[in-house]
């Protein structure tokens, strides 16, 4: 006889596996992935959807930045075309009466040429007086101001020292700012006293 037969056995149960019961021991804790992916997990997908988003932010950003800076670029060059251009415009029919005044010069008496050349001095006076420029006050007697006056030199004379002596150069300023300080002497006090003489 068979041993399935000494046993009692059914032929047609197949007998016990003991491994088959491991595996359902193994089985019956769940899978470790699924555990391993429980609220940690998604906390780091979550922080990697929001790194995502912050960087596409950060991304934009800097792209309507960069658009931002070249349209002040392109709009700051168009804006100072225009204010050269508009300069021009104002400067041309000085530069005309100059051309006038010289033509005159070679049909006509000197004084009359003068007088037109007054004219365009005063035209172009007006025009940058309109621009906003104005002359800085230096004049023989009135002090010395560093911030506005340069000292080309220092001389004696009627004056008291440290005020102005003599104006070699007009300055000027736009808006409060200097453009070109008034380029002056300075005076360093009294005329010195003539050398006493006499017969000894």
């Amino acid at each position: 006889m068979t041993d399935r037969h000494r046993s009692g056995g059914d032929p047609r149960v197949a007998p016990p596996d003991d491994r088959a019961g491991e595996t359902v021991e193994a089985g019956s804790g769940g899978a470790p992935g699924a555990a391993a992916d429980g609220p940690a997990g998604a906390g780091l997908a979550d922080a990697e959807r929001r790194a995502q988003e912050y960087l596409d932010n950060l991304r934009r950003v800097a792209a309507e930045f960069d658009n931002f800076r070249k349209r002040v670029q392109r709009e700051s060059g168009q804006q100072s075309a225009r204010a050269i251009e508009s300069l021009v415009s104002e400067l041309l029919p000085v530069l005309d009466n100059l051309e006038r005044a010289l033509d005159a010069s070679l049909h006509h008496e000197p004084a009359k040429v003068a007088d037109g050349v007054k004219l365009v001095h005063q035209q172009l006076a007006d025009l940058l007086a309109r621009r906003g420029v104005e002359e800085i006050d230096a004049a023989p007697g009135a002090a010395f101001d560093p911030h506005v006056h340069e000292a080309l030199s220092q001389t004696p004379s009627e004056h008291p020292e440290g005020a102005i002596a003599d104006v070699w150069q007009r300055g000027y300023r736009v808006a409060g700012r200097v453009v070109r300080p008034a380029r002056v002497v300075v005076s360093s006090g009294g005329q010195p006293p003539p050398a006493a003489g006499g017969d000894d």
